[in-house]
């Protein structure tokens, strides 16, 4: 018996020593699913290993449980396995960021990162994916240095306005955007989810693609399928909720009473309220009018290939209601994405791509006097949202352009839809060994249809909106572009140490319009359901019967060559020669010739640098080039019957009025290139093992011969002026990145960065000394308040400076006044020019709309499965013109107005309330506010679950995350939206009650099978 338990236990102990020994298989892939080969899968601290084999896959024999099998490929991060049991591993190996062989797309080619000799920077699909934008603008800012976006309206589908490395122009002064090499102007047609990266051109470098690249380049490359990769599906989806990020305070009802008969018995008159006691709160129209508003978005990619093809195909839906007005102010984008690839032969390639886009975008009067907003913060709080018979209040005594912004919103009936498809065709064909010739062809057709329909309706007594004769109009334009580029390339390396790439090609480029338009009047019943012109009982051709030209064409042709090279790829030698034409220029000025050059030394590898293990990167570089600028109206060389004529045959009344042409904009034949002239001086380190990665500029933008239109006289008796070459801007700034990232352990890796913008704007000339060009407004009747003039910033706010508030009537009578004179507690305007008299000659800088810095710090971590990232955004330096209060009798206050002068010694820092005449709303430092603020722009957090120990897995991966973007921002400025405004070089930063951006909440899923 003790011998036979004996023999069971041995065969018990030499089973669990078998055991412990397995057979282990897996597939190694990519992030994007597409399998490895040649990876190294090594049992750690061992000599035991294998690699993957054409399709990622591997098997290792006799590997003992608990034992860890590590995963190398160059150009990837190491992982480290533990092994539990035997089943089937798939494993995804991540790009290292890091990696100096990273290739980067730049014009009519591409680079590794090491080779680049301009300023570059890069935005890869994993951001874009934390941020989950709904416009890509909202995935540049923070992200890139130089880089700044601003917010032209927070509503759904709203645009924005980017600038890099400031405003250079007066002019047009945006970004070549380049999707896949088609010129794209409008972002709300490209799907976020559809991006692998984003590439932006921030110097002279940017030469090669000439016109309208003086204002940058930003190269978006979109998703596609490779060789040789199985069929992937993936599926990403999001819904949440928005809402506003604040209110402005403002008094309630019996605080608004106060002031209002304070006002009144400052000027002699009865106050309106004889009882304070019955107003209460009253109505918060704010609250009325904002809303929490829904958010979805789905999206589904397949991709995959053949042996000598790849394919993509991607379909996204994403609709968002707006924070004001829900479905009033709703966008909706349908997006499908189609490319595919083949190669004829080895040295004969193909690719295409294939992109519609249907959007409609529902609109609500936003960012202007009389606005949804502007109403909703004037609109007076004793006033009910509707009265007893429950029809909406009417806002009589509250001036012309308050009315009810419910009944606003419930009487606006405006959509636009737009139909774009844009795509590409391209063949490639390398022969005598060094040479390739690529033709691609790029096409753009839209289709836009506008409609409006303005009910007949009644908002109160004298009010500007009311409508008597309801009217509708349907508008449908169609727009058309192609690219031809055509180009041949020649790549040799000689005597193994000099390497030459020669670019020699050009460009054709056409755009063209066609305008539609009618109105109609008297609709049938009153009814939106009936509100189209063919039902109208009277109509009209805008352009027609106006004598309106519907048309527009403009040309372009290019030629451009570039020259690289470098010596043992640590000498970088490029140069740039365009030659580009516009049809905006006459005969004489219609070529440019734009030259640019850079270089680049990458001293890391010299040899007396060869024992120092501090670098693993070291690169001076520097860039110079001139640019050109041609963004005018066509044809503005010659004179053209381009305006509206009125004309009266027998008699000045309708009956004889007709409608022709007129001349249009006086002619200018010598009008000719707006030129920038560019300087960087860069450096870009990689030290401590590739962990901290540095980047730092010096830039200079001299924009000379600006395209501008000056003032002229209206006894000139013509149409609009002529555009003129004349004005100097420069934009001198600094840029500084630095990255850090790192591994500890197995399980936890981090990345920080951070990046700062400092740019000094300053106009040098406009045309004569003394002269200068105005814009922006501010209140009602007022000069213009923004200017371009020399020495200033571009865009400058010019106003009134003051000093106190006066207190007794001896200080009244004993300084300069307006000449609507002052009373105590009314504002002390400072004389300038000491003349004794306070007029337009005093006016002063009071700030300008331009940062003086932009910083971003982003910041992410992985434990395990679960993933972390924030992003933060901070402007300073810049000033906002708060213009969203009307001087009216009865119209409702911010809170701040209870801290009003109220008698001698009661405040310097406000003037006093009052419905007389007046000077404290003239345009004054009072109403400049700094701008400056810091932005959560995202916060997310995420699990994956693991596939790594499952037989069989459903899905290659299965992510969620919650998100959160805008969701906080730390300011001083007492408006909505620090961030929001028009973007115009000269009347920007003026905050009429702009419609601000959304905090936005979400719950998404990112799967892939």
């Amino acid at each position: 018996m003790r011998h036979t338990f004996l023999k069971i236990l041995t065969l018990l102990f030499a089973t669990c020593l078998s055991a412990q020994n397995i057979e282990v298989s897996g597939n190694v892939q990519d992030n994007t699913g597409f399998p490895i080969p040649g990876v190294n899968v090594i049992v750690k601290n061992t000599s035991k290993g294998t690699v993957t084999d054409f399709d990622g896959n591997f098997i290792l024999s006799n590997v003992e449980v608990g034992s860890i099998l590590s995963f190398s490929y160059l150009g990837y991060l190491t992982k480290d396995v533990t092994i539990s049991d035997n089943s089937k591993l798939t494993i995804q190996l991540e790009e290292d960021i890091a990696k100096l062989d990273e290739v980067v797309v730049i014009g009519y080619g591409t680079q590794t990162k090491k080779e680049i000799t301009g300023a570059v920077s890069v935005i890869g699909s994993e951001t874009i994916e934390k941020l989950k934008p709904t416009r890509i603008e909202q995935a540049l800012q923070g992200q890139v240095a130089g880089v700044n976006i601003t917010t032209n309206s927070g509503s759904p589908g709203g645009g924005s306005t980017i600038s890099i490395r400031g405003v250079s122009t007066n002019g047009d002064s945006r970004p070549l955007i380049l999707v896949d090499g088609n010129v794209v102007e409008d972002l709300s047609v490209i799907n976020p989810s559809d991006i692998e990266s984003m590439n932006i051109l921030k110097d002279a470098t940017a030469g090669i693609y000439g016109v309208r690249a003086a204002n940058g380049v930003i190269l978006i490359t979109t998703r596609t399928g490779r060789k040789s990769m199985p069929l992937t599906i993936e599926y990403n989806a999001y819904a949440g909720f928005q809402t506003t990020t604040r209110e402005i305070p403002v008094l309630n009802a019996t605080e608004y009473g106060v002031i209002v008969n304070e006002g009144y018995a400052a000027a002699g008159s009865t106050p309106p309220f004889t009882d304070l006691s019955g107003l209460g709160v009253g109505t918060d129209w704010q609250d009325e009018v904002f809303q929490t508003a829904p958010v979805f978005n789905h999206n589904i990619t397949f991709r995959g290939g053949g042996e000598k093809s790849s394919y993509s195909y991607s379909s996204s839906f994403l609709t968002q209601d707006g924070i004001v007005g829900g479905k009033k102010s709703n966008f909706t984008r349908f997006t499908n994405a189609a490319s595919y690839n083949l190669d004829f032969l080895e040295n004969f390639k193909f690719k295409s791509g294939l992109t519609l886009t249907r959007t409609k975008k529902n609109n609500l009067p936003e960012s202007a006097l009389g606005s949804v907003l502007f109403n909703a913060l004037n609109m007076a709080p004793n006033i009910p949202v509707r009265d007893e018979n429950g029809e909406y209040s009417l806002a009589d005594g509250l001036g012309g352009e308050v009315i009810n912004p419910l009944a606003q919103m419930a009487n606006t009936y405006s959509r636009n839809k737009v139909m774009k498809l844009n795509g590409f065709a391209g063949l490639t064909y390398d022969f005598l060994d060094h040479f390739t010739a690529e033709a691609n062809i790029q096409f753009n057709y839209a289709e836009v249809d506008n409609y409006s329909f303005d009910p007949i309706d009644f908002y109160g007594v004298g009010k500007v909106f009311n409508t008597l004769t309801n009217g509708v109009f349907e508008g449908f334009n169609i727009f058309r572009d192609y690219t031809f580029d055509g180009f041949i390339k020649y790549k040799n390396t000689f005597n193994e140490n000099h390497n030459l790439n020669v670019l020699l090609g050009t460009s054709v480029f056409k755009t063209t319009g066609v305008f539609s338009g009618r109105t109609g009047t008297n609709i049938l019943d009153n009814d939106p359901a009936n509100a189209r012109v063919d039902l109208a009982g009277e109509s009209e051709d805008i352009y027609e019967e106006r004598g309106s030209n519907p048309k527009f064409d403009g040309r372009l042709l290019s030629y451009f060559s570039r020259l690289q090279y470098d010596y043992k790829g640590k000498y970088l030698l490029s140069a740039v020669v365009r030659r580009d034409g516009s049809t905006r220029f006459g005969p004489g000025n219609k070529f440019g010739y734009f030259p640019s050059g850079s270089l680049g030394w990458v001293a890391s590898d010299e040899e007396f640098m060869s024992e120092s293990n501090f670098f693993d990167l070291l690169k001076f570089r520097a860039s110079y080039g001139i640019l050109g600028n041609d963004r005018i109206g066509d044809y503005r060389f010659v004179s053209l019957l381009t305006g509206e004529g009125t004309y009266f045959f027998g008699g000045n009344d309708a009956e004889n009025q007709q409608f022709g042409k007129a001349t249009g904009g006086i002619a200018n034949p010598q009008i000719k290139w707006e030129k920038q002239k560019t300087l960087d001086i860069g450096v870009d380190m990689r030290i401590f093992d590739n962990k901290v990665d540095i980047t730092a500029d010096y830039f200079k933008r001299r924009t000379e011969d600006l395209l501008v239109s000056p003032q002229v006289s209206g006894l000139l008796g013509t149409g609009a002026a002529p555009v003129v070459n004349a004005g100097i801007v420069e934009n001198t700034g600094i840029e500084f990145a630095i990255g850090y990232s790192d591994t500890i352990g197995e399980d936890f890796k981090f990345n920080i960065n951070y990046n700062v913008t400092a740019i000094k704007n300053e106009v040098v000339a406009v045309s004569g000394e003394g002269e200068y060009l105005e814009g922006g407004g501010f209140g009602i009747s007022q000069p213009a308040i923004s200017r371009m003039e020399a020495g200033f910033p571009l865009g400058y706010f010019i106003g009134y400076e003051t000093n106190g508030v006066f207190q007794t009537q001896e200080e009244v009578n004993s300084s300069p006044v307006t000449e609507l004179g002052a009373q105590p507690g009314d504002f002390r305007f400072v004389d300038q020019n000491g003349d004794g008299v306070v007029d337009l000659d005093d006016r002063v800088d009071l700030g300008n709309p331009l940062p003086d810095a932009t910083m971003g710090l982003n910041i992410s971590f992985d434990y395990k499965q679960f993933d972390f990232s924030a992003y933060a955004f901070a402007s300073v330096g810049n000033e906002i013109v708060r213009n969203y209060e009307r001087n009216q009798q009865l119209v409702n206050k911010p809170i701040w107005y209870l801290e009003r002068w109220t008698g001698a010694g009661s405040t310097n820092a406000a003037p006093r309330q009052t419905i007389g005449t007046n000077p404290n709303t003239l345009f004054s430092d009072y109403f400049v506010e700094d701008g400056s603020f810091v932005r959560l722009q995202n916060i997310q957090l995420g699990y994956t679950f693991s596939n790594e120990n499952r037989e069989n897995p459903t899905f290659d991966k299965f992510r969620i995350y919650a998100s959160a973007n805008n969701l906080f921002t730390l300011t001083e400025y007492s408006g909505y939206d620090p961030t929001a405004g028009t973007g115009a070089p000269i009347g920007g930063g003026i905050d009429q009650g702009i419609y601000p951006s959304a905090s936005t909440f979400l719950l998404g899923i990112n799967v892939k099978f």
